[in-house]
């Protein structure tokens, strides 16, 4: 078995690379810190050369998701990067993609707000992307890496996920992971469908092939009230699918946890060294950290907390998961919040400090 390649890079980076060698057919987006280096890597590599992915540096991030829409409308793999007020301006082409069901990917390396903020690290999105900021009741299947080992493996799965359900997925990480530089292991080449394999796994796009009487018609408009309620009751029905189907968490040392952290993205790797400083003090700290933002682990945060003293959900913003966590729990069990805003991430001992309120 042929030893697997270690490479030295960027989260940014990674997400680039990993969008070649899965069978990306095209990148449309716009430069913005902290994410630059997506696409700045994507043009030194040139994968038009040898795997004929298109890369289009677009004259706005409006422009770049509208290409994305006409790019996954005819049935191939397309996405886009940005950052937060970027990812604000795509909103309307992110509510028209799952309004029209069709599968890309969008990778949002956030950074603090609101406005223009700053371009230090932040998890304010989480409202913006897991509630949806866009208009109409829909959903965007979301991945959160806390490594640049998950930039990397994310991409091919948000994909994956993403025609399996016609539906756009996001990549919500944010500019520390963005910007860090770890090992990594990219994915193996993944060769690009041929248009025989695109028109079998994507019988319902738009892509002009010979033979139909009827073009394959792509749109989320629809003027009929009752149409438009059976379009809406069926897209809420594969929403359900995917909650049941598609959870994704990771537990660490939650066994004989008394006290539980919930956290995603760079707040969970900052959890695990808290446990450790709580941990060696006599307090029993357990991580849930979910992995997929929607669906989110709400069962499994439910059944934990039945079993701890109290739940903290540590956050880089004003606290918007939390609102999540509370459901979850259903009031069985305090849910405190922490969290640091304008860029600054939480140091282990403030947030060993939190939980020793808890436990007073």
């Amino acid at each position: 078995m042929a030893e697997k390649e270690i490479t030295l890079m960027k989260g940014n980076e990674a997400i680039a690379h990993a969008a070649i060698r899965c069978g990306c057919d095209g990148y449309f987006g716009y430069p913005i810190t902290p994410q630059s280096e997506v696409l700045e890597t994507l043009a030194a590599e040139k994968p038009w050369e040898t795997t004929g992915m298109v890369v289009v540096q677009a004259e706005s991030e409006t422009s770049s998701i509208n290409m994305v829409y006409g790019g996954a409308a005819t049935g191939k793999r397309v996405m886009t990067s940005s950052s937060s007020p970027g990812v604000s301006l795509m909103q309307e082409g992110l509510s028209y993609l799952a309004g029209a069901e069709l599968p890309a990917l969008v990778v949002n390396v956030s950074r603090g707000g609101p406005g223009l903020g700053t371009i230090q690290p932040s998890q304010a999105d989480y409202f913006q992307t897991v509630k949806g900021g866009g208009h109409g009741d829909y959903r965007l299947i979301t991945l959160a890496p806390a490594s640049v080992q998950e930039m990397a493996d994310f991409v091919d799965l948000a994909f994956e996920l993403a025609f399996r359900y016609r539906n756009p997925a996001m990549i919500l990480s944010d500019g520390a992971i963005g910007q860090m530089m770890e090992k990594v292991v990219l994915p193996p080449f993944k060769p690009r469908r041929t248009e025989e394999e695109v028109l079998k796994q994507c019988p319902w796009a738009a892509n002009g092939r010979k033979g139909l009487r009827k073009p394959n018609i792509i749109t989320s408009l629809e003027l009929r009230s009752e149409a438009m309620e059976v379009i809406n009751l069926r897209i809420q029905a594969k929403y359900r699918e995917i909650e049941q189907k598609e959870v994704r968490y990771e537990e660490y040392m939650t066994e004989d946890a008394e006290y539980l952290i919930v956290a995603f993205g760079s707040a969970a790797r900052i959890s695990k060294k808290v446990i450790a400083i709580a941990r060696e003090q006599g307090i029993k700290v357990g991580l849930l950290r979910p992995i997929t933002l929607w669906p989110f682990p709400s069962k499994r945060i439910g059944e934990l907390g039945k079993k701890v003293k109290g739940i903290l959900s540590l956050e880089i913003n004003a606290g918007q998961m939390v609102e999540d966590i509370r459901l979850a729990v259903e009031c069985k069990v305090p849910v405190n919040y922490y969290g640091r805003l304008g860029g600054i991430i939480p140091e282990p001992e403030e947030v060993v400090e939190e939980i020793k309120k808890m436990t007073r």
